[in-house]
Order: structure tokens, then C-alpha cells, then sequence
């Protein structure tokens, strides 16, 4: 892969990053504490649903911040685009899709089919 495009791919990783760190930052300052005792019982329930969900939403978010910090270190590693699995190059189209892939579309298809 060309210098310039591993140049590319590492502003979009690092925008993406950026943009989960800021969302998350922001959900936290929003979210109303769990088992709140104000309100009526509707309100509580809600609030216990939403900080649920929030719960949810930092945890899938925490495994996406994860996946774009090991794509910048396969960067400076030398190894992005290349699948782990099989070696072999991942397509252009994946990686402008999914640019903290790890695996090319075969090996991931393999994969989710037997999990």
C-alpha cells in the first residue's frame, strides 16, 4: 500500500476516534444516574432503561476504540491492509468501508458463519 494512502487511512482513523472519544464524553455529561429517586416510578424506570442503554452504547463504542488504536498500530507497524488471518491483501473496498478491519471479507465471512 502506497504512503500516501496509509496517510489517508490514518486521518479517517483518527477523525473516527476522535469523533467516538467526543460522543462518548458527551453521553457521559448527559446521562442521568441509574435508580434516581426523583421522579415517579416511570421516570426512574426510563432513566434505569436509558442509563442501560448508554451502558450499551459505551461498551460497543469502547470495542470500536479499540479496533481503530489496533489499526493505527498495524500503520506504524507496516501491516494494514493485510489480513491477519490468511495474509492477503484486503480489498480497497473493505478498508474504505471498514478501515480498522482487521480481516478481508472471506476470512470475516468465515468467521461469523462459525460463531
Amino acid at each position: 500500500m502506497s504512503r500516501r494512502n496509509l496517510q489517508r487511512y490514518k486521518r479517517l482513523l483518527l477523525a473516527k476516534r476522535d469523533e467516538l472519544s467526543a460522543a462518548r464524553d458527551e453521553a457521559a455529561a448527559l446521562l442521568p444516574p441509574a435508580g434516581d429517586s426523583e421522579g415517579d416510578l416511570m421516570d426512574r424506570a426510563r432513566a434505569d432503561a436509558e442509563a442501560e442503554l448508554q451502558t450499551r452504547v459505551r461498551q460497543t463504542d469502547g470495542r470500536l476504540l479499540r479496533a481503530i488504536e489496533e489499526a493505527l498500530i498495524r500503520i506504524r507497524r507496516g501491516t494494514f491492509g493485510v489480513c491477519e488471518a490468511c495474509k492477503s491483501p484486503i480489498s480497497k473496498a473493505r478498508l474504505e468501508a471498514v478501515p480498522w478491519t482487521h480481516l478481508c471479507r472471506d476470512c470475516k465471512e468465515r468467521k461469523h458463519s462459525t460463531a
